[in-house]
């Protein structure tokens, strides 16, 4: 649990995953739920990855003026 206990995002993640399964009635596996929480903390990850190379894309930058000059090519 060293691992999680570090990271409080994971660590919270990990503590809503045995939540939700206590609701359902189903006992956990800790094994089985760390791997869960780390593979969802990952995909978040990466989603929050794209979305910011997707913003940070300068075709899809609204801000710049038509008139914006490009480097002449001989």
């Amino acid at each position: 649990m060293c691992l999680l206990c570090d990271d409080e995002k994971a660590y919270l993640a990990y503590m809503n995953y045995l939540d939700a399964m206590a609701r359902q009635g189903k006992a956990a596996d800790p094994n089985q739920a760390v791997d869960t929480v780390l593979d969802q903390l990952q995909a978040a990850d990466q989603a929050a990855d794209q979305a910011r190379a997707k913003r940070d894309d300068p075709a899809d930058d609204k801000t710049l003026s038509p008139f914006f000059c490009s480097p002449i090519n001989k």
